[in-house]
């Protein structure tokens, strides 16, 4: 015969596989907090960029408004929404050159149009796959259903929607 397993042993080697089997549940339970966390992040990011987004189109609007008849109804850079060029006391369409919440940093793509200077849009570089892609706002139901978040382009309100889009 064998020798004997006592009790007290045999109760060790369960406790043993017990707690290993806790701590895999508390390793996947941590997991699916970080992945659950990154969503909320980028979720976050998302409203961010749209709230930005539509400063910039604001400021577009309002440089095109401030416009007199013989001058460019869009800028030719972002700064100029900083600081209107065209007026000899400072006026200021943009409060500041925003950075975008997805990538992080002010560089923004640019849309030109036809004449391939005036700036008509921005839009994010990012390429990731956007979380939001339905009930937005009667301000951007043409953002719905795209499939990266660099398509997410803002113009002014009545902008052209066929601009040319330069690197």
């Amino acid at each position: 015969m064998g020798p004997k397993i006592t009790q007290g042993r045999r109760d060790q080697g369960f406790t043993y596989v017990g707690l290993i089997i806790l701590v895999a549940i508390i390793g996947l339970v941590a997991a699916s907090t970080v992945k659950m966390g990154a969503l909320l992040q980028r979720s976050t990011a998302e409203e961010d960029l749209l709230e930005i987004g539509t400063a910039f189109s604001r400021a577009l609007q309002s440089y095109a408004e401030a416009s007199g008849p013989d001058q460019r109804r869009s800028p030719t850079s972002l700064d100029q929404l900083l600081r209107d060029p065209r007026f000899p006391n400072p006026r200021r369409h943009l409060r500041s050159l925003y950075a975008d919440p997805i990538t992080g940093k002010t560089e923004w793509g640019i849309l030109f149009g036809p004449d391939r200077v005036s700036i008509i849009g921005i839009h994010s570089l990012s390429n990731v796959k956007p979380i939001k892609v339905g009930n937005f706002s009667p301000d951007f139901e043409q953002f719905a259903n795209k499939t990266h978040i660099s398509e997410w382009i803002f113009v002014k309100k009545g902008g052209s929607t066929t601009p040319i889009i330069l690197p």
